[in-house]
């Protein structure tokens, strides 16, 4: 009977072993299944990017980067074949021509032949004025002394007058003829000059566009057309990313923007770089609008929260951080 007794007791000792085994093990993978994991907000690693393009129409000729080359602000980037500028610049460069030739002739005034024959003229006149002048004189002493009649001496003095008028005309033709064109026209002249130089340099840069240069130093992201297509007046050519301008663009919901602001310091971790951890500052946070997604707060649906567009910026340069890599913000590292 003690046997028994003793068998009993120990079957009983590891049953209940057994049991606390079991619920033990169950506590344990409630603990681990029921815990939610950590949340995390995915952002996106973005740099400034520069569009390429043209302010004339052209074909690609040629270019001098491919993509993911590395450029110095101020490189030739691509060459265009732009022949439509090349017929402008000729009809600029003539209408500048026949604009200063008017200007100068302007400025010179009337030929030598033509201020010689208004000098000639006027000379007649004089010579004319001299003549009907002595001629008044004897017809008006021989009018005084009873010898000659009114009616004479009226037609002498209306031909001096009108030799006197003859002589003033000569003599504005003449003067005219020696100044030259008018203040007037000179001005006239000098404007169309100014205007055809304008149209000039006008065309002089749109020639530059034959050959476009990088603003940025930075890297060639993306080539659109190919050599020898046609591109269009403002059309993208190629993309230059600034790969020393970069930043993170997280979406975040507005429950949980209280945790952070403006000008705090984010810990984050990027997976292609092996998870390495970055340090973030936040500068920009805009709503995105609401075309943006919203996601219930609540599941009885009291309100809904909105997402919002938070950017920041590495604190350090991030060697090997490229566009396009994700970066991972857990909601335990935010404040």
């Amino acid at each position: 009977m003690s046997e028994n007794k003793k068998f009993s007791i120990s079957n009983m000792m590891l049953a209940f072993i057994a049991v606390m085994l079991v619920v033990v093990l169950v506590a344990l993978a409630g603990f681990f299944l029921l815990t939610p994991p950590d949340e995390v907000i995915m952002g996106q690693a973005e740099a400034t990017t520069v569009r390429i393009s043209g302010k004339v129409p052209g074909r690609i000729v040629s270019y001098r980067f491919k993509e993911g080359d590395k450029v110095k602000a101020g490189d030739t980037l691509v060459y265009l074949n732009t022949p439509e500028v090349d017929a402008k610049m000729m009809q600029a460069e003539a209408i500048k021509a026949a604009a200063e030739a008017q200007h100068a002739k302007a400025l010179k005034g009337a030929r030598v032949q033509e201020v010689t024959g208004a000098y000639e003229l006027w000379q007649k006149a004089k010579a004319g004025l001299e003549i009907a002048r002595k001629s008044y004189d004897r017809v008006r002493n021989l009018y005084e002394k009873g010898v000659m009649s009114a009616q004479k001496k009226d037609e002498a003095e209306a031909n001096y007058q009108a030799m006197v008028a003859t002589e003033k005309a000569a003599r504005s033709q003449y003067e005219m003829a020696k100044e030259g064109a008018r203040r007037e026209d000179k001005a006239t002249a000098a404007a169309l000059v100014s205007e055809a130089s304008g149209a000039v340099a006008e065309v002089e840069s749109y020639k530059k566009e034959g050959a476009l240069v990088s603003p940025i130093d930075g890297e060639v992201s993306e080539r659109f057309p190919e050599v020898g297509e046609l591109v269009g007046t403002g059309a993208p050519i190629m993309n230059i990313a600034d790969m020393k301008d970069m930043w993170v663009t997280f979406s975040i919901r507005e429950d949980l923007l209280s945790q952070i602001r403006i000008g705090d310091e984010v810990k984050a971790f990027v997976p292609a770089l092996g998870d390495q951890a970055v340090l973030l500052k936040v500068y920009a946070m805009k709503d995105m609008g609401t075309y943006a997604a919203w996601k219930a707060t609540k599941t009885n649906g009291q309100y809904d929260a909105k997402t919002f567009e938070v950017k920041a910026r590495p604190a350090q340069p991030v060697e090997g951080l490229r566009p396009g890599m994700s970066v991972i913000l857990k909601k335990n590292e935010m404040k």
